[in-house]
């Protein structure tokens, strides 16, 4: 049955990404059915389903040919899918083994099977956000070394404050992915648990399937019984034993949420970076061209970075979204109504959203071009008045603190206002302090002149860039 597609008409910055079908509809409907055939294993390991009734759902599963547009308009008499995609899922098992059939979600209820598949999505699309992320890490290490020397102005609430490096503004960027793939990580290595719960979080249908341990006809102890049926669908499904169950208990759901703002901002401000840079005014780096790229539709001078603006686009999404999830950790009873079924699209959004940016940030990361002789040239904007921390410091043991300070301050404004060299404005301000000799122990005329170059006080910059390249912390993982 068709309709009405998402084809990422909406949303360009996930259209065509990994993560794009790693979270489509087909994906959700797959983890489901995959969730419906791991519980069967895992009945099966501990003897409460036959073991080739489990062969046969695993297979149905592998190749279950369900429509996901159908399941979903059935999906409005119940508000969630599950239930109609367990009707139709056992259909499929029927036509294979009726017997088989009559072990389709044998003691489970809708909640596990959805939760267990969103940990399944999670994990698949999780994994490819963090390749990614490590993937832009890589590309930005050559231009930290290439650069950790080259000055450029730093800027504070928009306007130029004190010179860096560009080396040093790249290993920023690269660190933040780095932070961010180590916090996907943690959810990758144990983050991600299997639902089990049955109807009220007491798994009482799953215990009444049990079947009694081996060498006894007495039943087990329920907690025993309990976990031994987690552990044996967690092992199947490659995700982790969940502590309880989490039916309205959202910690996975609302860390996930944490996870993907933090690693949305973390792309977002390199790009905001790049945004920023990019001016016609500034023109210190530009993105990778191609051709059409960028193109504007009234304006053919312009090539806009489109990157950036998508990068930024989902930065500024994700983190409204991951809050309709964390207010989903305010959930009643021992299910929500609402609140569970309010995490689904805002769920997949933030992996889309973030996905999509971080395969971005792939293709922006190894094509950035830096533009030395542009960040050169803005250095000299201000007739080096961005030294004049430097300055002031220098001229504080002849003059005391205060007064320095106001000294250079009167200079600096000068030399913004008319592009005076500062070094020439303050050199005549101590020439006037003591009639004309200058303070005794103030630096001379050519030693101002070297504490005014913008290329020679990048402070700590270049060290603090090498510092960052010891970072190998992801080396050989997931790559």
């Amino acid at each position: 049955m068709s309709g009405p597609s998402d084809t990422g008409l909406l949303s360009p910055v996930r259209a065509g990404t990994p993560v794009e079908a790693a979270v489509s509809d087909e994906a959700w409907l797959q983890a489901m059915v995959d969730a419906e055939a791991a519980l069967a294993r895992a009945q099966a390991r501990l003897g409460s389903v036959p073991e080739r009734a489990a062969a046969v759902i695993t297979e149905a599963a592998a190749d279950h040919g369900l429509d996901p547009r159908a399941l979903a308009l059935a999906s409005r008499e119940h508000a969630n899918p599950v239930v109609s995609v367990v009707a139709a899922f056992t259909r499929a098992v029927t036509e294979r083994s009726p017997e088989a059939a009559e072990y389709v979600h044998r003691g489970s209820t809708s909640q596990d099977v959805f939760d267990t598949a969103a940990m399944l999505v999670c994990r698949r699309a999780l994994a490819a956000v963090r390749d990614d992320l490590a993937a832009a890490a890589d590309a930005l290490e050559p231009q930290v070394r290439r650069h950790r020397d080259t000055p450029m102005a730093g800027r504070t609430l928009a306007l130029q404050a004190v010179p860096t490096t560009f080396g040093l503004k790249a290993a920023g960027w690269r660190r933040l992915f780095l932070d961010a793939a180590r916090r996907i990580d943690r959810l990758l290595d144990g983050g991600l648990p299997v639902s089990l719960g049955g109807a009220a979080g007491t798994l009482g249908g799953y215990l009444e399937y049990a079947a009694p341990p081996a060498g006894g006809d007495a039943p087990e102890d329920p907690g025993r019984s309990a976990d031994r049926l987690v552990e044996a669908f967690a092992a199947e499904t490659g995700l982790a034993p969940q502590a309880l169950p989490w039916h309205a208990l959202r910690s996975p759901v609302a860390d996930l949420a944490s996870v993907l703002a933090f690693t949305a901002g973390a792309l977002g401000k390199a790009a905001v970076d790049v945004l920023t840079l990019s001016r016609t005014e500034v023109g210190e780096v530009a993105e990778p061209g191609a051709p059409g790229r960028g193109a504007s539709s009234a304006m053919p001078h312009k090539r806009n970075p489109v990157l950036a603006t998508m990068v930024r686009s989902a930065a500024l999404q994700v983190p409204a979204l991951a809050s309709v999830l964390h207010q989903c950790l305010a959930a009643e009873d021992e299910r929500s109504a609402g609140g569970w079924h309010a995490e689904w699209q805002p769920l997949r959004e933030c992996l889309r959203l973030t996905g999509g940016a971080a395969h971005t940030m792939v293709e922006l990361a190894r094509g950035l071009e830096p533009r030395p002789e542009r960040m050169e040239r803005n250095l000299r904007l201000t007739a080096s008045a961005l030294t004049s921390e430097r300055v002031a410091a220098a001229l504080a043991p002849a003059l005391g603190r205060v007064r320095a300070r106001e000294l250079v301050s009167d200079g600096a404004a000068e030399s913004v206002r008319t592009g005076r060299p500062l070094a020439e404005a303050v050199a005549d301000r101590l020439a006037r302090e003591a009639g004309g000799g200058g303070p005794t122990g103030a630096p001379s005329a050519a030693e101002l002149a070297a504490l005014c170059d913008p290329a020679d006080y990048t402070g700590a910059a270049a060290a603090l860039a090498d510092r960052s390249l010891a970072d190998r912390s992801l080396d050989g993982r997931g790559r």
